[in-house]
């Protein structure tokens, strides 16, 4: 077979499949997400049933016919067993979080059982441990799965396969699922000299003044912003209806470091990327204020866990098509 009708193959597959089983954060599965056919052992079971019953023609034997048939009904039924220990399953994805490239993904999720209870479901991807797990009736089973990062930016995913080959094993039931994760992957940090300070175009660097989110003094409350920390918001605040706010707390400012792509180290993008990234992580430890400058996009120079969050997302994604 040719590589180019392969791919045709491949891609039709691909596409039947998001048409049958479409992506989403929660399935539940049904006969139109399950497949089935024989395994090994079960052809091998099938083929003995056929010799047997060629034997019984051939010698006219009763006791032969009903042991054949007797055994090809306990197949029908280890064929019914088999996919109701798949059927009824649901799965839901609980999220992921962010993870540096080179680590593994931890990608949290839950199977959710109605009635009856399924066991030795086996979950996997290609190339990737699997993981077995039994779901008790009426009841739910949280777990987390692993899956190893090379590249930044979201997580590619092959579609999850959750399979079983109980009770008997003669038959295989399996399903091909997107969960829809959506794990965001850094670059991978590359330790180099962090660069001397300097700042952008248009910029005075004495006047520069950086907000620092310290741990010294109470200084007073902001609006919320995605990545503040927890242990910061004003729950007091909140519980009265006045909206969620964060806690700003000042300590010693020391000078801003503007980090700029365009004079990072490195053969190609990726590498400078990493140096970035790795200036990033060494700033937020040394408790120094640090801003980013890329080409289209500007952060301006403070600290703390959002800051961060933030630099690295945008190191993440950058040159890469649409934001999730």
């Amino acid at each position: 077979m040719s590589e180019g009708l392969r791919s045709r193959l491949r891609q039709w597959h691909r596409g039947w499949l998001r048409r049958r089983i479409p992506p989403a954060r929660q399935i539940r599965l049904d006969h139109r997400r399950i497949f089935i056919i024989p395994s090994r052992a079960g052809g091998a079971f099938l083929l003995l049933l056929t010799v047997m019953l060629v034997g019984a023609i051939n010698y006219q034997n009763s006791l032969v016919y009903g042991l054949t048939f007797a055994l090809l009904g306990l197949f029908w039924v280890a064929l019914h067993h088999t996919y109701r220990n798949l059927a009824g399953v649901q799965l839901k994805a609980t999220g992921g979080r962010a993870v540096f490239a080179g680590e593994q993904a931890p990608l949290g999720m839950v199977l959710v059982s109605e009635r009856r209870e399924h066991q030795a479901l086996r979950l996997s991807w290609p190339q990737v441990v699997t993981h077995t797990v039994d779901v008790p009736a009426g009841s739910e089973q949280a777990l987390t799965l692993y899956h190893p990062t090379s590249r930044r930016g979201w997580l590619a995913l092959e579609r999850l396969r959750i399979e079983t080959r109980f009770p008997l094993g003669w038959f295989q039931a399996w399903s091909l699922i997107d969960l829809d994760w959506q794990v965001l992957v850094y670059p991978k940090p590359i330790q180099r000299a962090l660069p001397r300070g300097s700042a952008p175009d248009g910029a005075e660097h004495d006047q520069e003044q950086a907000l620092i989110e310290g741990v010294d003094d109470f200084q007073g409350l902001r609006a919320y912003q995605p990545g503040d920390s927890r242990r910061r918001l004003d729950w007091r605040a909140w519980s009265r209806g006045q909206g969620l706010h964060s806690k700003v707390f000042a300590e010693p400012q020391q000078q801003s470091l503007w980090l700029d792509l365009s004079s990072a180290p490195g053969r190609d993008l990726e590498e400078r990327l990493g140096v970035m990234t790795g200036w990033v992580l060494a700033l937020e430890n040394a408790r120094r204020p640090y801003g980013l400058i890329l080409p289209g996009q500007r952060i301006e120079p403070v600290l703390g866990e959002g800051h961060r969050e933030r630099c690295l997302r945008a190191l993440a994604l950058f040159g890469q098509e649409g934001e999730r």
